[in-house]
């Protein structure tokens, strides 16, 4: 597809990125929801830096794939490809606050120490548990039987933890035959269920009351604030690209209530 497009209901390509599956089956299971294109300025839509010496320089490509829908105000991919220094599909749906929606949140990261792999569906208000139970409800059998394929990521922040849902699923996986065996036969299959789950859950949405909505909306203010202030690839970003186009990135693109 050309540059131009990266912004409509069709996928990016990227070329030799290893995410790119997974990108393609969300896009997929968004078609019944009509996406239409979601504004991003030319400069976000892709961009190329390089890192490493001048004798082995290594080009390095962000590029960003957005869509609206009625019930999603912003679903967007963060995709970044500099091949052995980092390979990266970060995939968020962010819903509108007409809608008693969670958050989608799916970040598959591959480093050179390691592959770094978490899927949820992430509260707005983690105490409202009329926000929460309906999901989680349906959210844990599904965690709990990929958790138990796959490695414990380890503990999150404390600061953190009110942003996660009890489904949160965290796993480290190392390079190599095994964990590539494990993205293929279990990470993937799992995004897709947790997609689904969402996907499912946001068919069956009914718009709130005006109240209603103003709380959700809040809960939604509170983690994009959060998630930008704590953006764990700001560094990543900024050795690639440079403070300023990874700030106005993270603020504009990525977290841009």
């Amino acid at each position: 597809m050309t540059l131009q497009r990266a912004n409509s209901s069709d996928p990016l390509a990227i070329t030799g990125w290893a995410w790119q599956p997974f990108l393609d089956d969300a896009v997929a299971a968004l078609q019944t929801f009509e996406p239409q294109p979601y504004p991003i300025e030319q400069d976000f839509l892709f961009k190329q830096g390089q890192i490493g010496s001048r004798a082995k320089p290594v080009t390095v490509t962000t590029a960003t794939w957005a869509c609206r829908t009625e019930k999603f105000r912003q679903v967007r991919a963060a995709c970044v490809n500099g091949g052995d220094a980092a390979s990266v599909l970060n995939f968020v749906i962010n819903p509108s606050s007409k809608y008693d929606l969670p958050f989608f949140g799916g970040d598959l990261v591959t480093l050179p120490g390691g592959h770094l792999l978490a899927l949820d569906l992430q509260p707005a208000d983690k105490s409202d548990e009329q926000h929460t139970r309906p999901v989680w409800d349906q959210l844990m059998p599904i965690f709990e039987r990929w958790r138990e394929k796959l490695p414990d990521g380890g503990p999150i922040p404390e600061e953190a933890q009110p942003f996660f849902s009890p489904g949160f699923l965290w796993t480290r996986l190392p390079l190599g035959e095994e964990g590539e065996h494990l993205i293929e036969t279990v990470v993937r299959p799992a995004f897709n269920e947790y997609l689904s789950l969402y996907l499912r859950l946001a068919a069956t949405a009914e718009p709130v009351s005006d109240q209603r909505s103003e709380v959700l909306f809040a809960g939604q203010r509170r983690y994009t604030d959060y998630r930008a202030e704590k953006d764990p690839a700001r560094g990543m970003l900024t050795r690639f690209h440079g403070s300023e186009w990874t700030e106005a990135y993270i603020h504009e693109v990525l977290f841009d209530l």
